[in-house]
């Protein structure tokens, strides 16, 4: 069990295959968060009120799921903003552990922007989670900008994940002086490529 908020949340972990790629899956499941049949918004087009929560939960059990494992990682992607939470855990819970020491950090902006904020309280959340940072004081107002503001922070490189991301956050990213692979077309030849020395040079 995780605890989320003073909340006890149960992490199931599941795995599939993809055998002609000898690739497997795996993922993190929870009945309180994720039992849902979208994943962001309800049948009306409003955002769930327990996105923060989402968002925190997701990234402890990614990372708790990654040590059960043992997996050494040498670089984790984080994308889009639901996946934000990630690299402040890296560097400020997980910093000491030998499996995540040498990790180099990625995030991709896409264009999942949302309207207002969240919850005011996630700063707070996060705070709770053992973390303790000055650069918390950035999601004092939880928008979308702020939140890629903050992740951006963490990053050891950021990628343009797609062709309509925000703009203000893609001139943020641009103007941070953090490595950036600018958009990649799928259909480019050279796509993995790009990505793969973009990998190779964070080492």
């Amino acid at each position: 069990n995780l605890i989320i908020d003073d909340n006890d949340h149960q992490l199931i972990i599941k795995v599939a295959s993809i055998p002609s790629a000898r690739v497997q899956i795996y993922f993190i499941d929870n009945d309180d968060y994720f039992a849902r049949k979208a994943v962001l918004k309800d049948a009306d087009g409003n955002y769930f009120a327990d996105n923060d929560e989402r968002a925190i939960f997701f990234a402890r059990g990614v990372l708790e799921t990654v040590k059960k494992l043992r997996w050494t990682p040498t670089v984790v992607h984080c994308h889009g903003w639901l996946a934000s939470v990630v690299p402040v855990y890296l560097k400020r819970i997980f910093a000491d552990d030998p499996i995540f020491r040498d990790v180099k950090i990625v995030v991709s902006l896409y264009d999942d922007s949302f309207p207002g904020e969240l919850e005011r309280e996630f700063r707070t959340k996060i705070a709770h989670e053992g973390v303790k940072d000055k650069n918390l004081s950035i999601l004092e107002a939880p928008s979308y900008e702020n939140l890629c503001r903050f992740v951006m922070e963490y990053a050891d490189g950021v990628v343009v994940g797609s062709a309509g991301a925000d703009a203000a956050v893609v001139e943020l990213a641009r103007r941070s002086g953090k490595p950036l692979l600018e958009y990649q077309s799928p259909d480019e030849a050279d796509f993995f490529d790009n990505y793969n020395r973009f990998y190779e040079a964070l080492q």
